[in-house]
């Protein structure tokens, strides 16, 4: 990206405008750009951190990571009613490395269109089919469970994300009337299902997870769930090595708050999956310490902070940056830059440990100056060198 072009994509976001000559001055990395989506609401306040933070990696290594921000949310969508301009999706599939979302969410537009026509329209159209969650306290008192230490809750939920009632299908009749009918259809395919299932068992494989628990409620749900039971354990005969079992939701919920630490890895549909990752987050500390990656094993993935955009709270500087920062980390990693990711996870560790947070999680600065903390951090805790020892 030309210097020019930068400075005039970072108009559009004040808050976006760290220093601008000292991040083109540094050798670029061989990767294609990271596409940076700052939102609507907090959205930009907390993206911004998590920008600086990658700028101070990038002193660090001396390397720049290519960016490009777009203005796609609500105040392009009053103007223009676009939210994924012709062209955005394929555009974003073919030239870029990874997505960088904040947050989605705007009064003026009570739908939520523009959020529906970026966000799941992101979602189906480039098929990232897993929603991954991971559920990590990262500080004792941040649990409002009793006697919670940090390796009781420490769990990945893989939710499924181009399915389910999320897909829009249905339809209303005689609306308005005392005889409406609305149906909401649920959408459960083989291949949806057999995929997440099987990307769940990969994943314990690989991290050495002895458990895959398995969310549902087929005792209800006779036919889309009863295919959920049967992939699910189609495919765990091809992992003896992993122990599968089974939950109905409403009583997952009832033992993740009872004894989080039985659970390693939990595959489970679109709607069960949306409500089970926000417990977890809220054990954990609350939705702004809550990261997620949208993941296609084969394709560009897109990663964002979970909570909200909160409106009432942009450009006030009390906006909780950790989910936002955090999921520059899941980012980091995934894009293969281990040694960035831990480095930047170091720098929350310390925050946390010190307590240099915003109010919501016990401590008393601002949004902006726990990104000078965590830029702090980062730019003196340590030489490349030690980070690969």
């Amino acid at each position: 990206m030309t210097h020019t072009r930068l400075r005039h994509y970072l108009g559009m976001f004040p808050a976006l405008a760290f220093t601008v000559p000292a991040l083109i001055k540094r050798q670029p990395l061989n990767m294609k750009p990271i596409a940076v989506i700052p939102g609507d609401g907090i959205g930009p306040d907390v993206i911004n951190e998590a920008l600086r933070a990658l700028h101070s990696l990038e002193e660090v290594f001396a390397t720049r990571v290519p960016l490009e921000i777009f203005d796609y949310g609500a105040e392009r969508w009053l103007r223009e009613k676009v939210g994924l301009p012709p062209g955005a999706m394929e555009d974003l599939r073919k030239n870029y490395s990874a997505i960088f979302l904040g947050a989605l969410g705007d009064p003026r537009i009570p739908d939520m269109a523009h959020g529906r026509e970026i966000l799941l329209g992101l979602r189906f159209g480039l098929d990232l089919y897993i929603n991954y969650r991971p559920i990590k306290l990262l500080r004792e008192d941040l649990c409002p469970l009793k006697n919670c230490r940090l390796e009781d809750l420490d769990f990945t939920v893989m939710r499924e994300n181009t399915e389910g009632a999320y897909v829009g299908m249905g339809g209303i009749f005689k609306k308005g009337t005392p005889d409406e009918v609305a149906i909401q259809e649920d959408v459960n395919t083989r291949k949806g299902v057999e995929r997440i299932i099987r990307y769940a068992f990969e994943y314990a494989k690989r991290t050495g997870a002895r458990t895959v628990t398995m969310a549902d409620k087929s005792n209800a749900l006779g036919f889309g769930h009863d295919l959920w039971q049967r992939a699910f354990w189609e495919v765990a005969a091809e992992y003896p090595g992993i122990e599968a079992e089974h939950f109905f939701i409403d009583a997952l919920t009832m033992q993740i708050v009872k004894n989080p630490a039985r659970f390693k890895v939990i595959v489970t549909c679109n709607m069960f999956g949306d409500i089970v990752t926000d417990l977890g987050a809220q054990l954990q500390g609350g939705l702004g310490m809550a990261a997620s990656g949208n993941i296609n094993p084969e394709g560009v993935c897109l990663f964002e902070p979970v909570h909200g955009s909160a409106p009432k709270y942009a450009g006030k500087n009390v906006s909780n940056p950790f989910g936002a920062i955090l999921t520059l980390e899941l980012m980091l990693e995934h894009l293969g830059m281990a040694a960035w990711s831990r480095l930047l996870h170091a720098a929350v560790m310390s925050a946390l440990d010190e307590k240099a947070t915003t109010r919501d999680i016990g401590g008393k600065l601002g949004t902006t100056e726990v990104g000078d903390y965590i830029c702090g951090k980062i730019k003196a805790s340590c030489s490349i060198e030690s980070l690969n020892r």
